[in-house]
């Protein structure tokens, strides 16, 4: 019950968190010359640099909430993971962890980037937050689907 509970607020957490890193990224990136009336106009106006801390504190959210999964996981799907030769899935989950890990390190940098204005840096760090971002989504749900905790 308390899994079930910790991985649903884990998924909130990443739906919330891929919502505002893709929102801040498609801002960056749309061109700059595009017709008012289009989507992806209106989509890209909102001021970014409100995302900047959402994201932060949702990142490291998540990490929190994976972290407390992280034992269930080690138990109960690793080990059936690698029964089955299955090592792939353990190596894309391990990799899913060092980008977590290295996504926590890059935070300070995407945060002062963003209060420094600084354009390259922070196109740089948001677009590789975001890579993380969606890396780990849609691997957790992979691992999820083949075979999960719940």
């Amino acid at each position: 019950m308390l899994t079930t509970l910790l991985l649903t607020a884990h998924l909130l957490v990443g739906v919330a968190l891929l919502g505002a890193i893709t929102h801040q990224s498609v801002g960056l990136l749309r061109p700059s010359v595009i017709r008012a009336d289009r989507f992806i106009a209106r989509y890209a106006k909102v001021d970014h640099t409100a995302f900047t801390l959402s994201i932060a504190v949702l990142f490291v959210l998540s990490v929190l909430l994976g972290g407390l999964i992280y034992p269930n996981y080690r138990l109960h799907v690793r080990i059936p993971f690698e029964q089955m030769s299955l090592a792939w899935a353990v190596g894309l989950f391990e990799l899913k962890e060092h980008f977590g890990g290295i996504g926590i390190g890059l935070l300070p940098a995407y945060i002062c980037a963003w209060r420094s204005r600084d354009a390259a840096a922070r196109l740089g760090l948001t677009l590789a937050l975001a890579f993380i971002v969606w890396w780990n989504f849609l691997v957790g749900h992979i691992l999820n689907n083949l075979r999960g905790l719940t």
